[in-house]
């Protein structure tokens, strides 16, 4: 499993087909792991707040409310219509008071390990290399926020860094990037 250290080295997924491949893996493996890579992907949060959650937080609501774990800060995520949609199918025989990612051995959620493994398995599974941890859905959704957006002043707040030079250190703009970004640049 990744250290807290570790989390800072793994990457997001970039490419959207290796996605795409993940979520189908992991719905042939599990629906509930197929569920908290959709989730996790889609949210920005952190595994820590992720799997504590229960189906009362997410259902039947616009915006999802937490306490972030490692910050102490109250973030109010707006989820987007597919979210909401994969969320009604996906609790749809659950209870409110249910873990949202049921352990198979208990009554409680999934442990970080657990969740670590699944999405590890997937990725390996599906080609991807590199270092990839459950902190990889939250750099896969900043990384492809930020593609779709170029608002790193928005994701900076999304993910409540200091600065934009962190945040786009975080999600990957790295140097290969900056250098492809000049090779097509002239005045």
């Amino acid at each position: 499993m990744t250290t807290r250290q570790g989390q800072n080295s793994v990457e997001p997924i970039r490419d959207p087909e290796k996605i795409r491949m993940m979520k189908e893996y992991l719905l042939h493996k599990s629906y509930r792991d197929y569920f908290l890579f959709t989730f996790g992907i889609n949210s920005g949060l952190r595994i820590s707040d992720i799997l504590p959650l229960r189906v009362m937080d997410v259902r039947h609501t616009e915006h999802l409310r937490i306490r972030e774990k490692k910050t102490g800060n109250v973030r109010k995520i707006k989820m987007s219509a597919a979210l909401k949609q994969e969320i009604e199918k996906y609790t749809r025989q659950m209870a409110d008071s249910d873990p949202l990612f049921p352990s198979r051995k208990g009554k409680g959620p999934i442990g970080r390990q657990t969740a670590w493994r699944a999405i590890n398995e997937a990725s390996r599974a599906c080609g991807i290399e590199g270092a990839i941890g459950t902190h990889t859905m939250r750099k896969t959704f900043g990384y492809h926020f930020y593609q779709q957006t170029k608002d790193v002043a928005m994701l900076q707040q999304i993910f409540g860094h200091s600065s934009p030079s962190i945040t786009l250190r975080y999600i990957g703009i790295n140097d290969e990037m900056i250098d492809k970004a000049l090779d097509s640049f002239s005045i």
